[in-house]
């Protein structure tokens, strides 16, 4: 090894040590960005669709266009982070994102809006594993990293919720195109002072040639799975496109994996999965967020259609879950995180939450917000920030800097599909159960009025059925972190990856088995 090389390691962690906090606001405020957008654009979407003259069949577009490429490339974004460098990806993606907010935000007719929404979904996939790789690669000391995580992991899980209340807020008192020009000021603070700040530690790129098939494979087969699922939403499971698409993507990924293991330098290393602590929590991730995402539009859909609440109150309403969640994650998980092995901090977490989605299966047309949505929040949210703090910050421990970006962009993958088939498949469970009751009851119901309470009856009663769905999922995600995370404590340890024999430059820590 080098003089210089055997230098590395120390001169990156003292360089590191002035700027690595200060870097941090610049990526969780990109992270917030991210995160918010997702929720921020489905309460201004009723507005936009009338000015735009979207018709009802496409207004999905406004939201699939942005899971389709944000879903879909975002393993060939954490592969070119691991390519070009984390900072330069973050600054470029960053810069995307708000170029395609401004078009958004400018849009004239709905293919104008769908093009830039498939734009922020490009950007957003190169811009969110850069991030979380930034941090893998920055924080290596225990304490100092469950911190750090701690902070991205609450922002991470309430930041969506704080979409509705910063949606709702924009969308009645000024007007929907701010919902995405609200993204500009966001990224050009956090692009700057991520240029100015950021000094990414030196010898973690992976410079090998792309995997083209990889690219190819895991891009279409992604994509195919997402729309699979938002198909599945619109027009059900047994139609044929629907299962083409689920056909083609299972097709599609199993020939990525065959690839991947046979080709020199895999867009996917299969080390990065096929270690038990890290595949078992990008699957908890996922099945927990199938349970997440369907009960945030349950909830929104149940306090505006059923309570009356208007979109400002209703994001208000959510405040209690961004509070616990932040609780979870900065208290909770950030001081067990170095105490305890990650299993006992996310299996019981996963549980908690668990709880509060149970406390909501009670809903009916007429429960009090303080009786059973208050409380249900709150558990919920200290759930979740218990077990994603160790988890984000797990599923990137360990693994070689030169794999750092890829590892990021599977913990996003897993959240982006788990988002996609938690919409189609709880909403699909709610509308049967709605239908079911419905033509069950409606013979009963000889006036309008009685009609019409038969069919609040039968949303909340669909509701109510697939949040039944969703503590299963919960309750799966913890029996899978139980089996399958067997990682210690994070601690000391320090271990250099290694490539071809030669040392990393950069000392990653790594948890006791």
């Amino acid at each position: 090894m080098s003089e210089t090389a055997s230098k590395a390691p120390g001169a990156v962690e003292n360089a590191g040590d002035a700027n690595r906090w200060k870097a941090l606001v610049f990526i969780a405020l990109a992270q917030l960005m991210v995160v918010l957008d997702a929720t921020i654009v489905n309460i201004a979407l009723p507005s936009a669709q009338t000015d735009l003259g979207i018709s009802d069949g496409n207004r999905q577009w406004v939201v699939t266009a942005y899971a389709l490429a944000f879903g879909g490339l975002l393993l060939f974004g954490g592969r070119i982070a691991d390519l070009w460098g984390r900072k330069r990806a973050f600054v470029i993606g960053l810069t995307g994102f708000a170029a395609a907010s401004a078009l958004g935000g400018a849009a004239t007719t709905g293919a104008m809006m769908f093009g830039a929404r498939a734009l922020q979904g490009a950007f957003g996939a190169l811009l969110a594993p850069a991030a979380l790789s930034l941090l893998a690669v920055m924080f290596t000391d225990a304490k100092e990293r469950a911190k750090a995580f701690g902070i991205y992991g609450a922002i991470a899980g309430g930041g969506g919720a704080v979409g509705f209340i910063l949606g709702g807020v924009l969308t009645e008192y000024m007007d929907w195109r701010w919902t995405f020009f609200v993204n500009i000021p966001f990224a050009i603070v956090a692009a700057l002072g991520a240029y100015f700040v950021i000094r990414e530690p030196e010898g973690g790129r992976n410079r090998n040639p792309l995997d083209i098939p990889g690219v190819l494979l895991s891009t279409l087969g992604l994509v195919s799975l997402v729309y699979g699922f938002t198909r599945a939403e619109s027009d059900g499971w047994g139609d044929t496109t629907t299962v083409s698409l689920f056909v083609a993507s299972a097709v599609l990924l199993i020939a990525f994996v065959v690839t991947e293991a046979k080709v020199k330098a895999p867009l996917l290393p299969l080390r990065v999965v096929t270690d038990r602590n890290r595949g078992g929590i990008y699957l908890s991730l996922g099945i927990a967020i199938i349970a997440m995402f369907g009960t945030f539009l349950f909830l929104t859909y149940y306090l505006q259609v059923v309570k009356g609440f208007s979109p400002i109150k209703t994001g208000f309403a959510f405040l209690p879950m961004i509070v616990g969640m932040m609780i979870g994650s900065t208290q909770i998980g950030t001081r067990l995180m170095t105490r305890v092995p990650a299993r006992l901090l996310m299996g019981p977490g996963f549980l908690v939450a668990a709880g509060g989605m149970l406390l909501m299966t009670q809903l009916e047309i007429g429960s009090s917000y303080a009786s059973i949505i208050l409380p249900a929040m709150v558990l919920l949210g200290l759930g979740m920030g218990t077990a994603f703090m160790p988890a984000m910050s797990l599923a990137t421990l360990g693994v070689e800097p030169r794999d750092a970006g890829v590892a990021s962009a599977m913990v996003n993958t897993s959240q982006q599909v788990g988002g996609a088939i938690g919409t189609a498949l709880l909403n699909t469970i709610a509308a049967s159960a709605t239908t079911a009751y419905i033509k069950d009851h409606i013979a009963g119901a000889a006036s309008k009025s009685q009609q019409q309470l038969v069919a609040l009856q039968g949303q909340v009663h669909g509701y109510t059925n697939a949040i039944w769905f969703a503590v299963g999922m919960l309750a799966l995600a913890a029996v899978i972190v139980v089996t399958l995370v067997n990682a210690g404590t994070p601690g000391s340890t320090t271990v250099t990856g290694s490539e071809e024999g030669v040392e990393d430059e950069l000392a990653v820590p790594v948890v006791a088995h």
